[in-house]
């Protein structure tokens, strides 16, 4: 059955050739902004990674990553990557990049295992970046101050499209509101994690919510992320957990909270642990970039994903994330986005 959602007389303010040329215009705006406002480098990413050494992102722990043998390489099992959560933090440890310095790339990947609806497509795109930091600065005021520059890029690239689309008016505020997930579950007890985050983005228009993957104060958790990569575990000092989270704005096409990026604070060989052992999979230990990581071999670093097609998407006003980018779709889902003027590339 089509989870699609139509927005009541949508009509795209773009055609679908305006809408092709304002996808370049966005994305290499928006990735300037990026380098130039964190000191990031470009660097060029893998589209797949051996399977078996804990590189690849294993999201929530459930999802088929795609894989292939490689008939040169004596059948070595390769998979697609899911993200590069873990890939990036290797990365900037190679370069022997100092704090305050970093890399960003272009990130292709396929989720065999999505949900097909308005946000979420089998083919991913996002500028995965990480950021060298110092041990001392892992804070949730130091998590902040980076939210902070990444939604200034955010507030400009608005202004940029606004500036060339006199039709698509700007709205975000002009802060993002920073929120617990341990401080929604408490206020909003009996609601889910997605209708906990409609109300308050819809309240604020912009919001990062801190601890995405740490239990709650009822043994729930806000949403899942693996336990690898960022740290949810590690006490804030202010009675919550977590040094990630999740930056979501208000979208007036759909009517709800829409997720335009996740980051984090890198673990220490200390959170890893407690992650691991967490989440039931301390054998994980043993795989090849864990073992770096508990050797304490690798940077320090915070880090994160930006959707490019949700970025474009949100920003042009589109109703469904395949009028920018192009992915596969069930026939039912096809004929009702025709019916309703929403132009799938």
């Amino acid at each position: 059955m089509s989870k699609l959602y139509i927005p009541k007389n949508y009509s795209p303010v773009l055609n679908v050739k305006e809408t092709e040329k304002a996808i370049i215009l966005i994305k290499d705006f928006f990735q300037l902004c990026l380098s130039t406002e964190l000191n990031l480098t470009r660097v060029t990413a893998p589209l797949f990674v051996p399977s078996g050494t804990g590189i690849n992102d294993d999201l929530n722990g459930v999802e088929r990553s795609v894989k292939f043998p490689v008939k040169d390489l004596n059948n070595t099992q390769m998979e697609i990557v899911h993200s590069l959560a873990k890939w990036k933090r290797l990365k900037v440890t190679e370069l022997g990049l100092k704090p305050g310095f970093g890399i960003y790339t272009d990130m292709n990947a396929i989720r065999a295992d999505e949900e097909l609806d308005n946000l979420h497509s089998l083919y991913v795109d996002q500028w995965d970046w990480c950021l060298a930091m110092t041990p001392e600065n892992r804070t949730v005021m130091f998590l902040k101050e980076v939210v902070e520059k990444v939604y200034r890029c955010l507030k400009r690239t608005e202004f940029f499209v606004y500036d060339r689309y006199e039709k698509i008016t700007p709205c975000l505020p002009e802060k993002i509101t920073f929120v617990h997930a341990e401080e929604l579950q408490r206020a909003y007890p009996d609601l889910t994690p997605k209708e906990r985050e409609n109300i308050v983005t819809k309240k604020y228009g912009a919001v990062f919510i801190i601890g995405i993957g740490g239990k709650l104060p009822d043994g729930t958790i806000h949403d899942g992320r693996a336990p690898d990569y960022d740290d949810w575990i590690t006490e804030t000092g202010d009675g919550n957990h977590g040094l990630n989270g999740d930056l979501m704005v208000w979208n007036p096409v759909l009517d709800s909270a829409m997720e335009l990026s996740s980051m984090g604070i890198r673990v220490s060989p200390e959170s890893l642990r407690l992650q691991l052992n967490e989440r039931g999979c301390p054998e994980r230990a043993n795989l090849e970039f864990h073992s770096k990581l508990l050797n304490g071999e690798l940077t320090q670093t915070v880090g994160g994903g930006i959707g490019q097609s949700r970025l474009c998407m949100y920003f042009l006003r589109k109703a469904h994330i395949g009028e920018t980018q192009v992915s596969a779709w069930s026939e039912q889902m096809l004929s009702e986005c025709r019916a309703a003027s929403i132009a799938i590339l």
